[in-house]
């Protein structure tokens, strides 16, 4: 289960390194950065991602449950991924168009569902047990 603690500590360190991203380039702006971040929505919307993935994951660590190792993988990982999906489109204008991101962010929800779900489903059996 300390799989969701690693997965929280990477989107907190990816919801800081985003913040300070769209800080800079907003406040000072640096035509390096101007011109590879080009949407800024898209970029907010992966930062708000990544806040809510590590609360999800400190949440479900903290209530004392026992959590199916796999299922706290594949939120980890997924946690992780699906915000990224935002951060990627963020920087390439044609991200939601191209095959191999379509794949990618599939594969990303598919991963999440099954880790949200599985815990889900964990926490209800303990609730009933």
């Amino acid at each position: 289960m300390k799989i969701l603690l690693l997965g929280a500590a990477a989107c907190i360190t990816a919801l800081i390194l985003s913040a300070w991203l769209m800080t800079f380039a907003k406040w000072f702006p640096i035509k390096s950065v101007d011109r590879f971040v080009v949407d800024y929505k898209t970029m907010i919307r992966a930062h708000v991602d990544y806040a809510l993935m590590a609360v999800f994951g400190l949440g479900f660590y903290g209530i004392g449950v026992e959590l199916p190792v796999i299922a706290c993988w594949c939120l980890a990982i997924g946690g992780f991924s699906n915000p990224t999906v935002f951060t990627i489109a963020a920087f390439d204008p044609n991200f939601w168009n191209k095959k191999i991101w379509k794949a990618y962010t599939a594969l990303s929800f598919v991963v999440t569902t099954v880790g949200f779900m599985w815990i889900t489903w964990a926490i209800v059996q303990f609730a009933l047990s």
